[in-house]
C-alpha cells in the first residue's frame, strides 16, 4: 500500500538505523521532500564510516561528499578532492592545459587554483574541511536567497498555505546549516593561523 516514495524512505530509514562501516546509496534523495533531506544530510554528516554516493544532486553531494569520481568517459575515471563545485573548478582550471589522456595519477588529483598550505595547527581532515567550507557556504546562500525570494511574494500564503509553511521552515532549517559553517569556518581558520607549540 506504500508509495514509490514511501518505500524509499523506509528503506532508508532502515538502512540509517544500523548503517555499519560502508553504505552504498544510489540516489539516496529521489522522491524526498525538504525536511527528509535536511534530516538525511544531517546523519549523513556524522557519518563516520565509508560513504559511497551515486547522486544526480550536485548540492546534496556539495553537503555530504569529501571526494568525487569522475567518469570522464573512454573508461576514464579521475578523482577529485572534494565535492562537486571542487570538480568544476578542477576541470575548469585543468581545461585550459593539454589533457594527456593516459595520465593516470589519482595521488595528484588537480585541485583548486590557490590549495591550502599545510597548517600546523589543523589535521588532514581540518585541512580538507576547511577548503570545502567556502563552497558549502555559497551553496547555502544561494538556497537562501531562493527561499527569501519565494516567500517574497505576498500571495504565495494565500495561494498555497502549506507550500509556504514548508518553505518557511526549510528557510530557518538553511539558516541554522550556514550560521554553523560560518562558526565552524571561522574556528578552522583561526586554528589554522596558530602558531604550533
Amino acid at each position: 500500500t506504500l508509495s514509490g516514495g514511501m518505500q524509499n524512505r523506509l528503506m532508508l530509514a532502515r538502512t540509517l538505523i544500523n548503517p555499519g562501516n560502508l553504505m552504498i546509496l544510489d540516489e539516496p534523495t529521489n522522491d524526498l521532500d525538504m525536511d527528509t533531506l535536511d534530516m538525511l544530510q544531517d546523519i549523513l554528516a556524522n557519518y563516520t564510516g565509508t560513504l559511497i554516493i551515486v547522486s544526480h544532486d550536485r548540492d546534496f553531494l556539495d553537503r555530504t561528499v569529501t571526494e568525487v569520481l569522475a567518469f570522464e568517459g573512454d573508461a576514464k575515471i579521475e578523482s577529485y578532492i572534494g565535492g562537486y563545485s571542487d570538480y568544476l573548478l578542477a576541470k575548469e582550471g585543468k581545461g585550459s592545459a593539454a589533457q594527456p589522456k593516459r595520465t593516470k595519477a589519482p595521488e595528484a588529483p588537480v585541485i583548486k587554483a590557490e590549495p591550502v598550505p599545510a597548517k600546523a595547527g589543523l589535521s588532514f581532515k581540518e585541512q580538507h574541511e576547511l577548503k570545502a567550507l567556502p563552497a558549502r557556504i555559497a551553496a547555502l546562500e544561494v538556497t537562501l536567497a531562493e527561499l527569501q525570494q519565494a516567500l517574497d511574494d505576498p500571495q504565495l500564503y494565500v495561494r498555497d498555505p502549506e507550500r509556504f509553511d514548508k518553505t518557511l521552515r526549510t528557510l530557518t532549517t538553511t539558516q541554522r546549516q550556514h550560521e554553523t559553517a560560518m562558526e565552524r569556518w571561522l574556528l578552522l581558520e583561526e586554528k589554522a593561523t596558530q602558531l604550533p607549540t
